[in-house]
Formats: structure tokens, C-alpha cells, sequence
């Protein structure tokens, strides 16, 4: 059984004080979180503030992420970060692919790509972000995009590799509208992405990647969400900026415990 994951992504909010403090709220709250051991977190605060946020979160199993990686070591990139300066404050994950990155800053599928390898090459593990804009859905080109956007993202790595890389299905329609995607459509997405993973490497690959949605997520939907059978967790946006929020996105995505601890919450538990 694939184990949920549920990482927030701060974009660019907060200031120095607020992110300490959402960090320092996060871990004392999930530090009693009952059966937190079965499920991973992370959060993704902005660049200047992953110190602070490291520090804040010391002792505890969150995990910490950035919102982005360039594709080249240290050197004159001005303005960019590498994986070695994402590792040295104590990154483990880094977003690659982001809807916001492609259609607000136009980076390519080939870009993306690189930056993938660069990830898994330094020790990172990365979240690849595909999905589709609302006008492509509307004209039935949902699977061709998720397609595109996971034979190019991930041209080139390897079986094992794909161990350290997380898929985060987000329709850019539902993020920060409001709108959501259906526990059915949300389904029926990752159920394509898991095929097309299989046929990109072989089912057990498939299987065994774990694949979050993305998409206006919030603690009301958050458990029927995850309960699908390919919905392995939850890139958060807006809601992870609000502690109680986060933690009600996060008790979302733990499995019920006693007779049902086993399964994959398909009876929506």
C-alpha cells in the first residue's frame, strides 16, 4: 500500500515572522497528531525563508521542500538555486513542473526535464506537476497533456530512479479557484497517469508511484479525495498557509485504523 503524502506549497506569501511561526504551529500540532507515522509531510515555504523554516521544524518528521531547483551546479546563474544550496538547509524535496512555472514563467516540458534530473542527481526527490488548462479540458485533451507531460518530464530516468519521484496531478482550473475536480475526475486522471506510467517503465513502477492531487484541496473534501484508489495524497496551496487547515488536510489523508488499517479508504472512511 502506497503511503499518502501530503506537502504544502507556500508560493509567494508570508513573511520571515509568519513562516516560523506556521512551521512552529505545524510541528507541535503534528508532533499529537494521533497515527502520524503513516503518512509523510512536507512543506515548500519560499527560498529566503527555508533556514528559518528548517529551524522551526527541527525534531519533528516534517519534511521540507522548495518550490523550485535550477538544472545547473553552483556557479554564475544569477538569481537561480541549485540542488547543493537546496540540500545544505535541509531540503528533501523540490516542486518541478508547476502550472504556475509553465504558464505564468514559460517553462517548457524540455526545461522541466532537466531540472528533474538535476533534482534526482543532487539527492532530491521531486514532485513533477502535470495538468491540464481549463480550455483543454474542455476540448477532451486532458489525457493527451497528462501524457505529454509525463513521456517528456520524465524522459531519460531510470526504474530505481523513479522510486525518489513523486507525480502531482493538478488541473490548473481548480488551483486557487475554488473549483475542484470531482473524486471521480480526480480518479479517473491518476488512473491514466498511473497507465501511462506503466507503459513509460512497467506496472510495478506504476504501482508503486505515489500520486498527489492538486487543486483547491481544503479539509471538507480532503478525505473523499484520498480515498480513491490512485489519489496517494495532496500538493496544498492556499490551505496550507492556515495551520488548522493543513492538519485537517492532513487527518484527510491517514487510514483508519483497528479492523480497516490495511485498506485504501475506498469506502470513503
Amino acid at each position: 500500500m502506497r503511503k499518502k503524502f501530503v506537502a504544502g506549497n507556500w508560493k509567494m506569501n508570508l513573511n520571515a515572522s509568519e513562516a516560523q511561526s506556521l512551521a512552529a504551529e505545524l510541528k507541535a500540532q503534528f508532533e499529537v497528531c494521533e497515527n502520524a507515522d503513516t503518512i509523510d509531510v512536507a512543506v515548500c515555504p519560499p527560498f529566503v525563508y527555508l533556514s528559518s523554516v528548517a529551524a522551526a521544524l527541527e525534531g519533528s518528521t516534517v519534511e521540507l521542500g522548495a518550490q523550485d531547483v535550477y538544472f545547473e551546479g553552483n556557479g554564475a546563474y544569477t538569481g537561480e538555486i541549485s540542488v547543493e544550496m537546496l540540500k545544505d538547509v535541509g531540503c528533501r524535496y523540490a516542486i518541478v513542473g508547476h502550472s504556475e512555472r509553465r504558464h505564468v514563467i514559460g517553462e517548457t516540458n524540455e526545461l522541466i526535464n532537466r531540472k528533474l534530473h538535476s533534482a534526482l542527481a543532487g539527492g532530491l526527490e521531486p514532485i513533477l506537476c502535470i495538468g491540464e488548462l481549463l480550455e483543454e479540458r474542455e476540448k477532451g485533451q486532458t489525457e493527451a497533456v497528462i501524457e505529454r507531460h509525463l513521456r517528456k518530464g520524465l524522459k531519460g530516468v531510470g526504474k530505481e530512479q523513479m522510486l525518489n519521484v513523486t507525480i502531482a496531478y493538478e488541473p490548473v482550473w481548480a488551483i486557487g479557484t475554488g473549483k475542484t475536480a470531482t473524486p471521480a475526475q480526480a480518479q479517473e486522471a491518476h488512473e491514466f497517469t498511473r497507465k501511462i506510467l506503466a507503459d513509460i517503465f512497467d506496472e510495478e513502477v506504476a504501482q508503486a508511484t505515489r500520486i498527489q492531487y492538486g487543486g483547491s484541496v481544503k479539509p471538507s473534501n480532503a478525505a473523499e479525495l484520498m480515498s480513491q484508489p490512485d489519489v496517494d495524497g495532496a500538493l496544498v496551496g492556499g490551505a496550507s498557509l492556515k495551520t488548522d487547515d493543513f492538519m485537517g488536510i492532513i487527518k484527510g489523508g491517514i487510514p483508519p485504523q483497528g479492523d480497516c488499517s490495511s485498506c485504501c479508504r475506498n469506502c470513503g472512511k
